[in-house]
This record gives C-alpha cells, sequence and structure tokens, in this order.
C-alpha cells in the first residue's frame, strides 16, 4: 500500500500473493531490491486472479519483459480443493456472471471493463409488466444524491427480485423524497424495508441524518412496520456491480432480477454507464445523471445477496 516503505532492503527473494490488487510501484521498488550479495540466486514472484487488462497483464502475459515468466494455471487442477469441496466451481455458477466466472474461476484473461458496467442487461430478458401488492414487503433503497435524488423500489416474487418503481426527483431534499414515497404508497399495508447509501447515517446540522429524517417523517405519516437495513460503510462498487451482474443473468443462464418497463432511468443506466478507458472506475462523469438509480439499486441487492465475511482479511493494518 505505500511501496516507498520499501526501500533500503538488501532481498535474495520477495513474493506476493494476490499481485493483481498490488500497485506496479510496490512491484517495481521490491524487483529493486533483489540485489544481496550473498543470494546465489534471486528471484521475485507473485500469485494472482486475472482483473483484466491491468498491470499485471501488461507486464506478464501481453508483452512478456525479458527476464519475466508466467504460469497459467486452470481452476479445476486444484486437487486438494475438490477433493476437500468437490462441487466448488460449480457453486460458483449461480453467483458470478459469465464474465465474471471466467475471470474469477477460470482464470481468463477477458477484459471485462471495456464496455458497459452492467454488460448483462437485456431489454428483451429483464423488462417486465409486475404489479404492486400492497401487501408484500416492499424494498425502498435510497441514493442520497441532490440532483437527482434516486431511489428504486423492489418486491420480491418467489426467487426473483423485481424493480416495479423509482423515484427520481431534481434538487430534492430527503424530506421531498419522503413526501413523494408517501404519495405513491401511502396504502401499503405490508413491511417496508429500507436499504441504500451508508453516507446516509452521517449527521446534518439538525441533528438528525437522512436515514433519522427518514424514520420520523415514515412515522408521522402512520407507516409501523419498518425496518432499516444499511450497512455501516459501502460495498466495494465493483462488488456490488458484479452482483447485479451476477443477479440479471449469472453463468446458468438464470434471471434473478427484472425491471418494470416505466423504470426509465433505471434502464438508462443499465444501457449506458460505462467503465472510463483502461480502468475499473465506473464513469460518473460522462452523464452527471446517470449512475445514481443503479447504485440505489445496487446498495439493495449488495444487503440481499452479498457476501458475508465472518473471518479473514480486514480492511487495516494489523500492525
Amino acid at each position: 500500500d505505500e511501496p516507498e516503505r520499501l526501500r533500503g532492503t538488501n532481498l535474495a527473494w520477495f513474493g506476493i500473493d494476490e499481485l493483481s490488487y498490488a500497485s506496479e510501484a510496490a512491484w517495481l521498488r521490491l524487483e529493486a531490491r533483489l540485489r544481496d550479495p550473498k543470494a546465489q540466486k534471486r528471484l521475485g514472484f507473485g500469485g494472482w486472479t486475472p482483473q483484466g487488462h491491468d498491470w499485471v497483464y501488461k507486464r506478464f502475459v501481453h508483452k512478456l519483459v525479458k527476464g519475466y515468466g508466467c504460469v497459467q494455471a486452470k481452476p479445476f487442477e486444484n486437487r486438494f480443493l475438490l477433493d476437500q469441496t468437490p462441487d466448488y466451481y460449480e457453486r460458483l455458477e449461480s453467483s458470478y456472471d459469465p464474465k465474471f466466472y471466467q475471470q474469477e474461476v477460470l482464470g481468463e484473461y477477458v477484459n471485462s471493463r471495456a464496455d458497459r458496467v452492467y454488460h448483462c442487461f437485456n431489454r428483451a430478458v429483464h423488462l417486465v409488466e409486475q404489479a404492486y401488492d400492497a401487501r408484500k414487503p416492499l424494498l425502498w433503497s435510497l441514493d442520497f444524491n441532490v440532483a437527482p435524488m434516486s431511489s428504486v423500489l423492489l418486491q420480491q416474487h418467489e426467487e426473483r427480485s423485481i424493480v416495479i418503481d423509482e423515484i427520481v426527483l431534481e434538487r430534492a431534499t430527503t424530506e421531498e423524497a419522503c413526501q413523494e414515497f408517501e404519495n405513491r404508497y401511502k396504502k401499503h399495508t405490508g413491511p417496508l424495508i429500507v436499504f441504500g447509501d451508508a453516507s446516509g447515517r452521517n449527521l446534518h446540522t439538525t441533528g438528525l441524518s437522512d436515514y433519522g429524517l427518514l424514520q420520523t417523517f415514515l412515522y408521522r405519516s402512520g407507516f409501523r412496520n419498518v425496518k432499516l437495513q444499511v450497512p455501516d460503510k459501502n460495498p466495494a462498487v465493483l462488488n456490488r456491480v458484479q452482483k447485479v451482474n451476477a443477479l440479471l443473468t449469472n453463468t446458468l443462464g438464470e434471471v434473478r432480477l427484472e425491471v418494470n418497463q416505466h423504470c426509465k432511468e433505471l434502464i438508462a443506466d443499465f444501457e449506458e454507464v460505462m467503465f472510463k478507458p483502461e480502468s475499473g472506475i465506473v464513469d460518473k462523469a460522462r452523464d452527471p445523471r446517470r449512475t445514481h438509480a443503479s447504485d440505489a439499486l445496487g446498495y439493495a441487492i449488495w444487503q440481499l445477496y452479498g457476501e458475508r465475511l465472518t473471518a479473514g482479511e480486514k480492511d487495516k493494518r494489523l500492525f
């Protein structure tokens, strides 16, 4: 994470796990330290899963740098894993979209960041006319952006999640979004579950967060069966994007996410949001109106279907 701290050592060898998550600068700093005079052979190595056409691909695969080598192993060669869990790779087929499966499971280099962010969306497959049911749980997910203030509403039918509506307001406040929600769904009798942007937990000058304002408004409006399901921090953008794609269409061809045809802003996001060239960064500057409805959806999808780690890597230093 801090390549400059690697200066000053004399190394015989080094190794980096998950090299595609490290910076090229870190690799180059370590490579320059391979100078231990007592070493009979000096060597740097890394292990990784492909992450598109990144610096690792360019240095080790596309145009192999002199003195470098690359061993590309297939996942099914991992007999130790398969002896313990024979169906490990098959189970991932339902969790990953086709491109992500090719990359993460098969270890293939696919430039998954060169086209649309939501590349699994297809109008012919995913657009439906689904009636709203006032008795079923209503899932409301918000992206707290002022222009526009965007939110989506979902209901679940069997094993599918269906976006039944969107609320997109120009230059709107949280209270105005709540007012529009009440105008449309004041007769809702089923449970209401609220998802959304974790930044909405931050306090405003009024002493209330966006979610505090929302809960107060809903209570005053007569909504009693309300549950807030918002994390302390947002998931990584690429993680929730991948999960939305996997629900649109997974490797098995299963469709578990559909959208009502009148959700025009969300459909526009699915069709128009792109990655910045040669990167895994969603291009929000290309059209300031884009990404907000799909972000709102992504927050709910991640809370409903995202991974729940109970052990493993932590996102902070241990020492």
